[in-house]
């Protein structure tokens, strides 16, 4: 007795269907399953086997070869539990085949029969729906994630037992539909109103989220670089629907959701502690998975205490914040993850921390070789793919003391948002969404400079002997301050406070 069925598992960001092809004949009893599985589904077969039984079900004691098609992808989801018991009752006779037909089945079984929620939904019932399937059969906590494709129908399954009785026609089961959420608006517990003080700060990050550009920050312990990097996504505008549904694909296959398994509308912010090793940063495993860099995808990577980290995991962010993308070669596959991202990095200026804060009460203890050896530890093409290097002093008492409030995110936010639209409607043509990703030759027709303004930059230009990267660099971020002010030419102004953020934190990390 032949008969096949349908499931799907995750490849990069992208879902892969998989043929569940069951056969079940004479020959000694066993259970074998084939088609490059991993641990996780070699051992379905044991809660498949309880699964049936437990159910109420009963099966011959046969010889039972179940193959996964194709052969060469390794297939690592227990969401191939539930098409596999499916398959193999069909090969049983206990429904007729026609009734899984145009079927996707994604769920794992527990040992009492119970459908269990899996990871990786989103972008299987995006497969499923690319391939002509009608219908996608789901465990209830994957529900609200597999109901935001449209076009395919949804059946929720709690049980395996539930699913033969409807299979059989003994039941019926409607297709299940989106439940009503509110739509409140983003609401954020940190607030740049909050910062009191760090006025150039905060303007060099307004900048940074307006041209999506990347930040280094220097400054002494105690300065507010945390606190200002962590403000960051209150003023970012808000994700298009192309991008959430991005990132809640990315989210769904790492099974970060959360519970509702609804739409992610805030963008990402990711944090990883220094002691981040190089393949939880970049991405990766026998099977790979998204790294920090791909979850941080139309969000913010916040690196803070950056001469902390690793030198080789600050090295392999060097493709990724120059191509957008990560590529990861494994034995089995080699896959892209997208990580278009905004990188935020914080560091002190010193081992000590108090290098050029001699007027703080904290003279600096380190020796020139001490400061050299620890702001070495960045190297200068990672450092050259950093837009803006700004410095953050120390608050004043008065600036601490006072009661009045400083502007509030949301104003900051509106500017940012009147740019963005500005550079949607000169970049929608190439694809993009913002001037930090515009290459040279969008640069040079995007992007001419005034006289006055092409003069100033050829003097720092060999004065500070910039490098090809920065010269488009310095060019990107005068184009953002100049639709932060309306969308005009890039003048002499717009120019010279570019390179003075490029140049803000002083020789010593060139």
């Amino acid at each position: 007795m032949f008969a096949k069925s349908y499931g799907a598992t995750t490849m990069g960001v992208d879902g892969i269907l998989i043929d569940v092809e069951i056969d079940a004949g004479y020959g000694m009893p066993a259970f074998d399953i084939v088609g490059l599985p991993d641990t996780a589904v070699r051992e379905s077969k044991e809660r498949v086997r309880t699964a049936i039984k437990n159910s109420g079900l009963k099966l011959q004691q046969e010889k039972i070869t179940v193959n996964l098609a194709p052969a060469d992808i390794r297939k690592d989801s227990p969401g191939l539990d539930l098409p596999i018991a499916v398959g193999l009752l069909a090969a049983h006779s206990l429904f007729p085949l026609s009734k899984i037909e145009g079927c996707l089945f994604a769920a794992e079984l527990s040992l009492e029969g119970e459908c269990r929620p899996v990871r990786g939904v989103l972008p299987m019932a995006i497969t499923a729906k690319e391939k002509g399937f009608h219908a996608m059969f789901v465990a209830p906590g994957n529900a609200n994630e597999a109901l935001l494709v449209q076009g395919i129908k949804v059946f929720v399954v709690p049980t395996l037992a539930a699913l033969v009785a409807f299979l059989r026609g003994e039941t019926e089961l409607a297709p299940a539909a989106p439940g009503e959420r509110p739509q409140c608006p983003a609401t954020w517990t940190d607030d740049f109103a909050d910062v009191q003080g760090q006025f150039a700060a905060k303007r060099a990050l307004e900048i940074a989220a307006a041209g999506g550009h990347n930040v280094l920050m220097v400054g002494v312990p105690g300065s507010g670089k945390t606190m200002l990097a962590r403000r960051m996504n209150s003023i970012l505008p808000a994700m298009t629907s192309e991008e959430a549904l991005e990132v809640t694909k990315i989210y769904s296959i790492a099974g970060l959701l959360p519970h509702d398994g609804g739409l992610v509308t805030e963008r990402p912010f990711r944090a990883p502690h220094h002691t981040t090793s190089m393949t939880a940063m970049i991405g990766g495993g026998s099977i790979p998975r998204p790294g920090e860099v791909t979850l941080a995808h139309h969000g913010v990577l916040f690196l803070d205490e950056l001469p902390e980290f690793g030198k080789s995991t600050l090295e392999v962010l060097r493709q990724p914040l120059e191509d957008r993308e990560i590529l990861v070669s494994r034995v089995h596959a080699s896959l892209r993850f997208p990580s278009s991202f905004m990188l935020i990095a914080a560091m002190n200026p010193c081992p000590c921390g108090y290098a050029g804060d001699e007027s703080g009460g904290h003279p600096c203890e380190c020796s020139p070789s001490e400061i050299k050896r620890y702001t070495r530890k960045i190297s200068g093409p990672l450092l050259d793919r950093i837009d803006i290097h700004i410095r953050v002093p120390r608050v004043e008492y008065k600036e601490l003391a006072s009661r009045e409030k400083a502007e509030p995110s949301a104003a900051i936010r509106a500017r940012v948002e009147a740019a963005r639209e500005i550079q949607h409607e000169r970049l929608k043509t190439y694809g993009i969404f913002s001037n930090a990703q515009m290459n040279h030759a969008m640069i040079q027709q995007l992007c001419p400079l005034e006289p006055a303004a092409q003069a100033l930059l050829q003097a720092a230009f060999e004065k500070m002997h910039l490098s090809a990267r920065s010269y488009d660099r310095i060019i990107k971020v005068a184009r953002t301050i100049a639709d932060l002010a309306g969308g005009g030419a890039i003048g002499p102004r717009e120019i010279a406070e570019a390179i003075k953020l490029r140049n803000d934190v002083g020789l010593s990390l060139e």
